[in-house]
């Protein structure tokens, strides 16, 4: 057994024990350096997190570099995949988050919350769900063992829609005005996430192919990079939950019922893209970067989005960064789901 393949299945063998970890890690250094936790979080351009950018960085480079950017022409020629993440994430998903937000916040949780509050969180839900990932679905591909090609096309053709539809949909979902294209931070999400890491592992890539050779490159340079990649997930969950560690503390009633309907969205968008995949005869390394990019969220606009209509201190903003909370140990879950399922796919083509 190859030392790559030993340290994909230690950490997917122990994935359960690093999440909860982490996660107890982040609200821990959160309530005790709570200071420390609001100077990070205030450290942004535009609403974009520039620690977050960072650890993104080390996770989104170790996977560019072992791009092949050839294999993006030969994604742009199967239409499938990016017309099935299309019809999820902009014809199905806002429409259900909005039904399990209204299911959850109006009738189940109906008596355990003031009425206006409840409203303000079913707004925050539905900003989540118009606002499809654009940057951490590269690591959950990459970790799914998707086809990244394929994964780089989907990112830019949801960035693009995503300036198009998020104002109208949010405007029709939530009966708001005029609601803003939150557009710079959708541009610098995008440029910081992924356009840094994207230039930096393409040149990298091209030139020390060019000067070492590619089996240099795949034995010497590639060889540590998945690990360097996994560190850095496990770096910006323990970041993540410290940054709203105090918001869990003070009220942890709240965002447990916060997280249920999300969680709930999650889980049935990712059935429902990896299902049709499945039934439209895509390849598993195809099917897994389709079905997660609609699982996932763009929290950074969503936040951004809540607070400029609602208010820093609204429901709307408070039911984003439980989005924040769950996207990570949920995501990281599917993954583990696809790699236990991909069996069941047509195998990809040699």
């Amino acid at each position: 057994m190859s030392r790559e393949k030993y340290d994909i299945s230690f950490f997917e063998r122990y994935l359960t024990l690093w999440v909860i970890l982490g996660i107890g890690a982040g609200i821990t250094l959160g309530g005790v350096f709570s200071r420390a936790a609001d100077f990070l979080s205030s450290i942004s351009i535009e609403g974009v997190n520039l620690p977050i950018a960072v650890l993104l960085f080390g996770m989104m480079y170790p996977i560019m570099v072992q791009i092949d950017f050839r294999e993006v022409r030969n994604a742009v020629r199967a239409p499938g995949p990016v017309l099935l993440t299309l019809v999820i994430n902009w014809g199905v998903k806002p429409f259900s988050m909005l039904f399990f937000a209204w299911l959850f916040m109006r009738v189940i949780f109906a008596g355990l919350l003031p009425y206006d509050a409840a409203g303000e969180y079913l707004a925050g839900m539905i900003l989540l769900g118009i606002a499809p990932c654009t940057a951490m679905v590269l690591v959950w591909s990459y970790l799914a063992k998707g086809f990244m090609g394929l994964t780089l096309v989907l990112v830019a053709i949801n960035s693009l829609t995503m300036l198009v539809l998020y104002a109208p949909l949010g405007n029709f979902l939530l009966g708001v005005a005029d609601m803003p294209i939150p557009f710079m931070t959708i541009f610098f999400s995008i440029m910081l996430y992924v356009g840094v890491s994207l230039v930096a592992g393409y040149i990298s890539r091209t030139a020390l192919i060019r000067k070492k050779g590619i089996e240099w490159y795949e034995s010497v340079f590639l060889k540590n990079m998945g690990s360097i990649s996994k560190v850095s997930l496990l770096a910006t969950l323990v970041y993540l939950f410290m940054l709203q560690g105090g918001v869990i503390l003070a009220a942890p009633f709240v965002v447990v019922l916060i997280a249920v309907p999300l969680t709930v969205q999650t889980l049935v968008i990712f059935s429902l893209g990896y299902w049709a995949a499945r039934r439209l005869g895509f390849r598993y390394e195809e099917a897994a970067p389709s079905a997660m990019i609609g699982a996932s969220n763009h929290f950074e606009v969503a936040i951004a989005t809540a607070v400029t209509v609602f208010g820093l201190g609204s429901g709307a903003a408070l039911a984003t960064v439980v989005g924040v909370l769950i996207e990570v140990p949920v995501m990281l879950l599917l993954v583990r789901i696809c790699l236990k399922t991909k069996e069941r796919f047509k195998r990809e083509s040699v």
